[in-house]
């Protein structure tokens, strides 16, 4: 049974060796995610400014993401929080705790206890099957923007309360 929580600066060290074996292929690919090159200097800002949170099996951390608020100091595009640095273990030998973790994310926190209508996030164009699988979880393609890092950063955002005043829309 999985655990979810939010990060302390303690699980930094854990956090850092999951990312880097989790965003092995990204840096295969040469695409410039902050995640897939991190040190544990950046793991604390993340865990610091951000809402982190972490997916634990019997103890261990298996899955991270984070969500970026519209108030802090690195706002998603939308004005809604923005997950980014998203990873599960790939040594783990079970599927599905991807999935498990984005969804505990948007529902139960972002959702359910911020009252967010929507939540976006961000990812490259030329990674190869990324934007398919947010479009499959009901992430729209909202637009896209150069940040300087080898990629366009396509940004997408999913409604997760359709009926609220003054949500904008998509």
């Amino acid at each position: 049974m999985a655990d979810f929580r939010q990060a302390t600066l303690e699980d930094a060290p854990a956090l850092l060796d999951l990312s880097l074996r989790a965003y092995a292929p990204i840096r295969e690919l040469g695409i410039h995610f902050a995640a897939a090159t991190a040190d544990l200097a950046l793991v604390e800002k993340n865990v610091r400014e951000n809402m982190c949170f972490l997916m634990e099996e019997e103890g261990k951390i298996i899955s991270t993401i984070s969500a970026r608020m519209p108030w802090g100091p690195s706002p998603g595009p939308y004005g809604v929080p923005h997950l980014w640095w998203f990873a599960s273990d790939p040594d783990t030998g079970r599927s599905g705790i991807g999935r498990e973790m984005i969804t505990w994310a948007e529902d139960a926190m972002i959702r359910d206890t911020l009252k967010s209508p929507a939540v976006s996030l961000g990812t490259a164009d030329r990674h190869p099957w990324l934007i398919d699988m947010y479009k499959r979880r009901g992430y729209e393609i909202q637009g896209s923007n150069n940040l300087g890092k080898g990629h366009l950063t396509v940004y997408m955002k999913k409604i997760l309360i359709p009926d609220m005043p003054g949500q904008g829309g998509h």
